[in-house]
């Protein structure tokens, strides 16, 4: 780290590395430790939560391990995308293992409505009840890197000072700016908090060794709040190509769920949140419930559904499906005449919708409602259909115009497109980032 943590001496870097597996050019701090090292991940999401950054945080645990890496986890009880407890857990502190990771789990303050001020409560009580946990098992394990996520930066000081005492190097993986969106979205408000929270952003940003992040855009953010550029490495996520693609028979959902064959389907999979905007998914549906050769299937979960299907649940043309099982998400993605992404315009750089990799594997046209200027509309604009965000009228346009065309093979170019989420390539990517500092590997994008 720059100012805070300690850099650990030459000499005792080269006990840990491989010194003749470096980079070329690349001193002590740049090498790869000798096998076995190890990492200490710690985040408020983890496996078996099963979309967004749990399931990242839980695939990239498993990759390091079958790598040969020592990995252990401090996290949260399961509990993303609904924001309860996951069932066959109880909000307590617990120890499980999960093969060869060590998983230590903390509670977490979770309420019925995750809104406004609870959106900062949650992950505060998480940095509380973690804390202790974090500083034992970094000062015990020993680990080579602490790798923590964004969100929470609520939890990093802890990890920070602890790795500082172990001379361990911090890497800080970014998938979402949190504080920024949770303004933009209205969860925060107030000028003084604003600053508050930015301050604090910045100050414990600076502090990490290196920080790995998702998009272009979000990299220039980090910059603008006072990341070296030279620490900062882009590094998608990713999605499984062997897994997600495009299936030449029909989906077995259509069955199971009592759909026509030739019936169009307008499919939203991913967290249910603000952030997501799905009102104007909604508005389209109700203006188009009298069309009975289209149908909306939402499937997912998160703090938003309850005021959804209460404004909502009435449309005959919308379903509503949970969080499906991993081992049926190709089968559900093909379900899809055309993929809906909408997203709330004050948040479009600020994240990047994880659920993308899977939309584009699967080969079936996508909806893609972003500003032009935006790095999800440059992203994708040459291989989905683009909108305002927020603006039904188009949303509808655009399903009537896709439906009208009827079915067809799969688009050549979202294939492609897709490819920028090759899970394969994306993983060994992000090991090459723990393992080397940012300045001695390209950076992808």
């Amino acid at each position: 780290m720059q100012k805070f943590c300690c850099v650990p001496s030459a000499s005792s870097w080269a006990r840990k590395m491989r010194i003749e597996g470096a980079p070329d050019g690349a001193g002590p701090r740049d090498a790869a430790p000798a096998s076995p090292w190890r990492v200490l991940i710690y985040r408020i999401n983890y496996a078996p939560e099963p979309i967004g950054v749990g399931r990242y945080s839980g695939e990239i645990g498993a990759y390091l391990t079958g790598q040969g890496v020592k990995v252990e986890v401090v996290t949260a009880i399961p509990h993303y995308p609904g924001w309860s407890v996951r069932s066959g857990y109880c909000n307590r502190f617990m120890v499980e293992n999960d093969g060869r990771i060590r998983i230590n789990r903390c509670p977490i303050l979770l309420g019925r409505e995750i809104r406004g001020i609870w959106r900062l409560l949650a992950p505060l009580s998480f940095a509380v009840t973690s804390a202790p946990v974090a500083l034992w098992r970094i000062l015990a394990f020993r680990p080579d890197v602490v790798l923590c996520v964004e969100p929470t930066l609520l939890a990093a000081p802890a990890a920070l000072t602890a790795a500082w005492l172990m001379g361990a190097r911090t890497v800080l993986h970014v998938q979402d700016l949190e504080v920024d969106a949770a303004f933009a979205v209205h969860h925060l408000r107030g000028k003084f908090l604003r600053k508050l929270a930015l301050g604090l952003e910045r100050f414990i940003l600076r502090r990490f060794d290196d920080v790995i992040t998702i998009s272009n855009r979000m990299r220039e953010r980090l910059a603008q709040k006072g990341v070296s550029l030279a620490r900062i490495t882009l590094v998608r996520n990713w999605v499984d190509l062997e897994k997600i693609r495009p299936l030449a028979d029909v989906s077995g959902y259509r069955a199971e769920l009592g759909i026509p064959p030739n019936k169009f389907i307008a499919l939203y999979a991913g967290n249910v949140g603000v952030k997501q905007a799905l009102p104007v998914v909604f508005e389209a549906a109700a203006r188009l419930v009298d069309n009975p050769s289209i149908l909306f299937v939402i499937v997912g979960d998160g703090p938003e559904k309850p005021h959804l299907l209460e404004r909502f649940g009435h449309l005959s043309n919308v379903r509503f499906l949970p969080v499906q099982p991993e081992e049926r998400l190709c089968e559900l993605l093909n379900l899809a005449s055309v993929h809906l992404l909408p997203q709330d315009a004050g948040a479009a750089d600020l994240v990047l919708p994880s659920k993308l990799g899977g939309m584009l594997a699967s080969g079936k046209p996508c909806i893609v409602m972003a500003d032009p200027g935006t790095e999800l509309h440059e992203f994708v604009s040459d291989s989905a259909t683009m909108l305002r965000p927020g603006d039904y009228a188009q949303l509808i346009d655009a399903i009537l115009s896709i439906h009208q065309k009827g079915p067809s093979k799969s688009d050549a170019n979202v294939l492609v497109r897709a490819r920028a989420f090759d899970s394969c390539q994306n993983l060994s990517a992000f090991r090459t980032a723990l393992c080397f500092n940012a300045n001695s590997i390209q950076k992808a994008g």
